[in-house]
């Protein structure tokens, strides 16, 4: 108590416990920048509860938080059996104010240098899962985002549904007007998309970029209105950009076609949902472009057709 009192003096934020469980227990819910820690504690000591913290971040995937012993004499033998049991540095407890102050503000500069760290790591992990060209989910991060939904839904027998979108005669598009313009059309189609998937209130809804001048909205714990309103609503939200065409033959704008699947439950494997949306998306195709095709993965009738 009488350090927590010097190094609240200095401006620290201090949590106290009373053994070493109640810090782990502590740590676990907010881990504080640096742990200062009696060795010898009831319920647990130092060096078991150091063992339990340096666990949790390995598990958590975290950084290393600084952990300081406390000790009555500091001794070299003292030193170096904190360090091998994970410890960071080791301090008596009636060290000098100067001394203390010293230790903090090394700390503080280390608890700096992991935030900023933290921050870095967290904008190349979005950088990593972002189409750098559209802003939308990536492929890969779309795959692993569907699978783990997917495996949520199985597990909660929920519903599910895939839309598949793509660009009607997008190579053409490319070739009269060039690949920046193409660029700015994927751009624009992009948002339209995500903005159409937020608006669905679909609280678990997502839009990403499938490769090419296709997308995909991945759509967990739908109902079959709400991800048939969406797959119309995908194809008025792209034709309403308004982006002139001259080679998309009876539109003259950019348009797009979309295919969709739906299942009542999750069953069995995603690629079954991915492969009826793909066929969906063909007769889409076939049947005009411009256009919705969806259904449910498991009717033997006839897709429902939405026409925008």
């Amino acid at each position: 108590m009488l350090l927590a009192s010097r190094l609240t003096s200095f401006g620290h934020e201090i949590s106290l416990a009373e053994n070493g469980q109640v810090a782990f227990d502590k740590f676990r819910e907010v881990a504080p920048d640096l742990v200062l820690m009696d060795i010898e504690m009831p319920v647990m000591n130092g060096f078991v509860a150091t063992d339990h913290i340096r666990a949790f971040e390995a598990s958590q995937g975290w950084g290393w938080t600084p952990i300081i012993f406390l000790t009555g004499a500091s001794t070299t033998d003292n030193l170096v059996t904190a360090i091998e049991a994970g410890g960071d540095d080791l301090i008596a407890k009636n060290m000098p104010e100067a001394v203390l102050r010293a230790k903090m503000l090394a700390m503080t500069r280390v608890a700096t240098l992991r935030q900023n760290l933290a921050q870095a790591n967290l904008r190349l992990e979005e950088l990593a899962h972002r189409d750098g060209l559209t802003g939308l989910p990536n492929r890969r991060y779309m795959d692993t985002k569907t699978d783990s939904a997917w495996a949520d839904a199985i597990s909660h027998q929920d519903s599910f549904a895939i839309l598949m979108i793509d660009i009607d005669n997008f190579k053409k598009y490319n070739d009269h007007y060039g690949h920046q313009a193409g660029d700015d059309c994927l751009r624009s189609i992009a948002t339209a998309i995500g903005s159409a998937a937020t608006d669905s209130k679909i609280s678990q809804a997502f839009a990403a970029r499938y490769g090419g001048e296709e997308f995909a909205v991945v759509l967990p714990r739908v109902t079959r209105a709400a991800y048939e309103t969406l797959a119309q609503a995908v194809v008025a939200a792209i034709r309403n950009c308004a982006m002139p065409h001259e080679k998309n033959a009876d539109w003259g704008i950019v348009t797009a076609s979309v295919g969709g699947a739906y299942l009542e439950q999750a069953q069995g494997g995603l690629a079954v949902l991915f492969r009826a949306a793909d066929r969906q998306l063909y007769c889409a195709k076939e049947n005009g472009r411009n256009r919705a095709e969806v259904g449910d993965v498991l009717e033997a009738s006839p897709a429902l057709a939405i026409t925008a």
